[in-house]
């Protein structure tokens, strides 16, 4: 009998990437950083994979289907890393990752859900993968370097796809734990402010700043979402507003939409403002 193996599951391989494609000159340098930190973000996926097979650990099915989504994590942080280095060539990215790793780590004793349900958790990695399939579908389409264009390009129809992954269990459980529409809503917007956090600063700092400088939490989180808001436009928002309505159970299409599309444009936008000016503080 076949054995379906992780490797077996992902919708490609970095090796199917045209590596002699990329082009030194079509790399814009600003993109450069924000690659290296996503790239030990995504890198990390193994760890994401230990915690929920902890919180899920009486659902085989699930366990499976996060094993598999890790593995396709894992490999868009090879992918970005490998890209880093092409356009970087000092950079280190396996030891810039053992870096991460040692400074950051994830709760992988716990056995229970730090959102408070199993639809909670569910709930909030809907909103990790809106906010990545919107980012690396910006990104493809703001560099011009191709093969950069093509991984991203590649990641975001992964990450699309890992939204529906986690939106169906998140809707078998939701059928037995019955949260309300307004519990939803503050797990989703809780979830979404956590992106100021260590996971990302800490990336950004192991990425682009050698041993020897300190790691400057606001520092690091402003130097990452000055730059990456920049890639963004409305269109972006607009399709990440509706997975997330679609996440907690409101209509992704309709005027409640719009005017939420519409508000959140700006507040990203005083986001840079506020994060530009700190930097420059």
């Amino acid at each position: 009998m076949a054995v379906c193996t992780a490797d077996a599951m992902k919708h490609w391989q970095i090796e199917q990437v045209a590596w002699n494609r990329f082009d030194p000159a079509k790399v814009d340098p600003a993109i450069v950083p924000l690659v290296k930190a996503a790239a030990m973000v995504e890198r990390n996926g193994t760890d994401y994979a230990i915690y929920l097979n902890n919180v899920f650990a009486s659902d085989p099915d699930f366990r499976q289907a996060a094993n598999n989504w890790a593995a396709e994590e894992v490999q868009h942080g090879d992918a970005l890393g490998r890209w880093a280095m092409l356009a970087d060539p000092g950079w280190d990215y396996p030891a810039s990752f053992a870096r991460y790793r040692a400074g950051y780590r994830l709760p992988l004793e716990a056995d229970r859900s730090v959102r408070g349900s199993l639809t909670g958790e569910l709930i909030a990695r809907c909103m990790v993968e809106t906010g990545t399939s919107s980012y690396y579908t910006a990104l493809s389409e703001a560099t011009e370097e191709p093969v950069l264009k093509d991984v991203c390009r590649l990641i975001a129809a992964d990450e699309f796809r890992h939204f529906k992954l986690f939106y169906d269990h998140m809707h078998r459980y939701l059928a037995r734990e019955r949260i309300g529409l307004v519990r939803r809503l503050r797990i989703a917007a809780g979830r979404v402010t956590e992106s100021e956090d260590d996971e990302l600063a800490f990336a950004f700092h192991c990425g682009n700043n050698p041993e020897s400088v300190p790691y400057r939490h606001d520092r690091c989180i402003a130097a990452y979402f000055a730059e990456a808001i920049g890639y963004y436009r409305f269109r972006h928002v607009e399709r990440g507003i509706g997975m997330i309505f679609k996440a907690v159970g409101l209509p992704p299409r309709g005027r409640l939409s719009e005017l939420s599309a519409a508000l959140a444009w700006r507040l990203l936008q005083r986001r840079r403002r506020r994060f530009a000016a700190r930097l420059a503080g």
